[in-house]
Formats: C-alpha cells, structure tokens, sequence
C-alpha cells in the first residue's frame, strides 16, 4: 500500500504556478457541513462541480455536495458509497441518471480532485453525465445509467438547499475528510483540464490551477476557505454559504499543493487473527482506544527517510500512568511490523506516560523524562540527520537535551532501519476506556494558545519547532521536497 499516491504530491516533485493554501476539514462526529439556498435556480440542463477532497473516515456513506428536499423525492448528489466507490446521481422523483465507478478511493493520504458534469442537452448520451478523477475522465462503472436528452435535474433550485458534506433530508452521511477548491458552476459544462493541469516536468501529477476566472453563473459559488471567521465565504462575490458546527480551527493549511501527514485508518495492530484498531476522528488528527489491558498501536501516512521533523502531541486522557505503557509516542520502522507477536510496541522509539522511553529491546522501559496527564502537549524532534530523537513536555527538553550538540537524546540509533513513522500505542490496564491523543502535524484540531510555524512558515504548532537554533520542519509535502 502506497503511503502517498504518488499522482497527488503534486508539490514534492512538479513545479507550481498556483498554491493552495487552505482547506477545511469537517469532522462527521461534529455533524459538520455548510448550506446555501439559492434565490435564482441553476440552469436544469448544465452544471459542473469541481473540487478536491482528502478523505478521513472510509467505509460509510459520505456526501461530498448535496441538493435533496425534506421527503427525498429529489436528491441529485456526489457522494462516497460504503463501499469507497464514488457516486455521482441524479433523483428527481426516480432514478434520472447515475454514474458509480467501480474503481474504490481508499488512499486516506491523497488529495483527489472530482469533477461532476451534469450536460443533459448533449446529443451524445455518454456525456450528458460524466466524472473526472484526478485529470481522467472515469469510463468504467458499476452503474451506468444515462439521462434522457434535456432531462431536467432539481439541483440548485429555489426551494432545495445545497449543501456542503451531508444530506439534507434526514440530516446523515456527513463528510469526514478536508476539502479544497469547491467550485460550483452555474449553466456551464467544463472538463477536469478548466480546473486543473498535468505537471509538465512530471505527466503524472495532477495539480490545480487558478479557478477565479472560470464563469460561476448566476447562482455558482466558489469556497477557497481563506477566510478562518468566515469559511462559507464565496470567493466569487456571491452569497456566503451557512456554516454548521465549523470553527475557524477547521481552516487547515492541508492541501491540494501541500499535503501534511496524518495519522493513518489502515495501519493497526494485529496479533493472532485479532484487530486491534483505534477509531479516527477530526481529519485523522485524533485517535481514540477502547482497548482494556491491551494495546492499539498505529502509524502516520508518510514515511521520512532524512531530514529535521516537528510534531505535537496532546494527550486527552491517559489512563493509568502506573503502568509502564499506557500510553506512548514516538516513531516506528517503516518496514516495521504493526504486530504485537515479540512486543506490543514493536520496533518503536518511544516516550511514554510514566516518563520512560522505551523501544523493543527495554519493553519496560528506561527513565527518560517526566510524566505526562491529560492536557499535557509533547513535541517530537526528529533528527534523522543524526540518527537521533529528542521529546519535549509543554515547551521544556526532557532530559536536559540540546540539539544543537546532539545531547539528552532519548534514541541515537535511527540508523539502523531506512525510514520512520510517526507512531502512537494506547493502552489501558484494567482501569476502563482509554481516551484519545490528538496528533498537531501542523493543522491542530484542538485549540493552541500561540501560533509558531516552522521556518518556513508552514503548520501551526503550540511550541517551535526551531530548538536550540536548530530549525526543525512540519512533515508536508513541501518540505518534504526540500529536505526529505
């Protein structure tokens, strides 16, 4: 399994002309999502949606965009199926048409850019509905259904909302992933090539373009979620769209031209035929165990293999600090086993709850720093330069580390395997529900009292990321290319 789809880097290795600097990330737990009502209705025969999403949660019916009525006679929509097929559906008092891929989009580290087009005026009846994934237009389908010419669709009329990350009628199937670039377009029937391009040094990166001089129509509406007060805000001029349950900590600097790490849904702990998976909530930034005497253990989506990384951690809940693990954060071998088969913690380089470091050689652990509770923020230094890894506890270097002359390391053997992720094991011995751990690769879901960005000026941390003036980075794709 890819780590990261290597057509969605897009900044790490082509060229860009056009940044995207934000996105928005809607968390389904929240019942997160965004409506407009239009007062003029969109053209019935042609329309097209463009934008770029990053999934969270797989495996349940999620809606992207939506314009459905309160009974749901009419509910024209693109949508994730259970089954991670993407559906693009026209419903207005029965089946108008309906295009569902048969390919599945379960790569929790990718950007993919979708564009729906809805031209029912097309003498071709293969057109009058066609998706676009990345660049290519979909061809093959599980469901292929063709409207009949001039079919009229319901979407963007005067009495149904559309609406951003759920479905209207009984208020379910809410988006849990970011999205970018959502670019609605009255009356028009554009191509994937409208709203973005292949890199010319690398032909098999799609990366967005500039989408301001399209034309939206009369009641389209374009959302680049620059504004953090106001992320309903048309970019276009037109009317806002209403936020539900969104704050301004759901502006991410995740995106389509840098993509950040996060904590990754496939990646989990078995051991003899069992799964031990913890849940993932708010963009894969926040994990959540249950495991009673036992450990949940997952990993990051990207792998680093040089370079200077940054990360937070926040703990919500520890358990029971007695225990030599309940609860531990760190890094992990890439080739690494997700096992417990030798040691619930695997091949980790680790700082745990008790103020022990820990890794598969010292299961018990070795005296490091301090202990850590609930609410307390850990940052990770990762110098895989130096082969070494260094752990802060609200702001102080545990064990009187100075990176600057390589000191106070908790692990300087990073060598000895070829590359690293980010790693968190949650346990809880006999004292009931673990609670989760938040994860600040740069786009905090919990709210920070100061905002420090690398030197670069990417993510948003608690604490800096430069200690000791050594300048460590956020783990996106931009710095990636630069140092990783």
């Amino acid at each position: 399994m890819p780590l990261i789809l290597p057509g969605n880097v897009a900044s790490a290795t082509a060229s860009t002309t056009y940044d995207v600097d934000n996105s928005c990330r809607f968390n389904d737990g929240d019942s997160a999502y965004m409506h407009k009502t239009c007062s003029s209705a969109f053209d019935t025969d042609k329309w097209t949606i463009s934008l770029w999403c990053k999934r969270g949660a797989l495996g349940i019916e999620t809606r992207l965009v939506s314009c459905d009525n309160d009974d749901g006679s009419d509910d024209d929509c693109l949508k994730f199926q259970a089954t991670d097929q993407l559906e693009f559906t026209i419903y207005d008092g029965g089946y108008t048409g309906t295009l569902k891929t048969n390919a599945k989009y379960r790569d929790v580290s990718a950007w993919y850019h979708i564009v729906a087009v809805w031209d029912s005026g097309n003498a071709t009846a293969g057109n009058r509905m066609r998706l676009y994934v990345n660049g290519t237009e979909v061809t093959s389908f599980a469901t292929d259904t063709n409207p009949a010419e001039d079919a009229n669709a319901t979407f963007g009329n005067t009495s149904h909302p559309i609406e951003i990350g759920r479905r209207g009628t009984n208020g379910t199937q809410y988006w849990d992933g970011y999205l970018a670039e959502v670019a609605v377009c009255d009356g028009q029937a554009y191509a994937a090539s409208d709203f973005g391009e292949f890199d010319s040094d690398s032909p098999t990166i799609w990366k967005p373009k500039d989408v301001s001089g399209l034309t939206f129509g009369t009641s389209g509406f374009y959302l680049d979620f620059e504004a953090s007060d106001n992320l309903g805000n048309d970019a276009n001029g037109g009317t806002d769209l209403t936020e539900v349950n969104l704050a301004a900590a759901d502006q991410c600097q995740d995106s389509p031209t840098n993509n950040y790490n996060t904590m990754n849904p496939l990646v989990f702990r078995t051991t003899s035929g069992t799964i031990y998976t913890p849940t993932f909530s708010e963009g894969n930034t926040y994990v959540f165990s249950t495991q009673d005497s036992t450990y949940d253990i997952t990993g990051g989506t990207f792998m680093v293999s040089s370079g200077k990384w940054y990360f937070e951690w926040k703990n919500a809940g520890v358990g029971d600090t007695s225990a030599d693990f309940s609860n531990g954060v760190g890094v992990k071998p890439a080739d690494g086993s997700f096992d417990g088969t030798s040691s619930y913690l695997g091949t980790n380089r680790c700082y745990c709850a008790n103020g022990n470091k820990a890794d598969s050689a010292s299961v018990g652990g070795s005296a490091y720093g301090d202990s850590w509770t609930t609410d307390d923020i850990i940052g990770c230094y990762l110098d895989l330069d130096n082969s070494k890894i260094y752990f802060a506890k609200n702001g102080t270097m545990q064990n009187s580390a100075d990176v600057s002359d390589g000191t106070g390391f908790a692990f300087d053997d990073l060598n000895s395997h070829d590359s690293w992720i980010v790693f968190n094991a949650m346990a809880d011995f006999g004292v009931g529900s673990q609670s989760g751990n938040y994860f600040n690769f740069g786009n905090p879901a919990f709210t920070i009292s100061s905002s420090n960005s690398d030197a670069n000026g990417y993510g948003s941390f608690e604490y800096n990321p430069t200690e000791d003036g050594v300048d460590f980075y956020a783990l996106c794709t931009k710095n990636l290319a630069e140092y990783g």
